[in-house]
């Protein structure tokens, strides 16, 4: 039984912390400073390739 008590305390209460420390790392990660440009460039994938906003095909068929 003391076994089990100590196994559900740790679950409760430093797993808690853990991932709550997680989440924030993960947070700050993403908004750190320096990576704007990086997440600029990821937004602007789809767009990389396009030289005019649509093609014959897409004409063809609205018509």
């Amino acid at each position: 039984m003391q076994e089990t008590s100590l196994l559900r305390e740790i679950a409760d209460n430093w797993m808690l912390v853990a991932m709550f420390t997680l989440f924030v790392g993960a947070i700050a990660w993403a908004f750190r400073p320096g990576s704007r440009s990086v997440h600029q460039d990821t937004a602007n994938i789809p767009f990389r390739n396009e030289d005019h906003p649509g093609s014959s095909e897409t004409e063809e068929l609205q018509s």
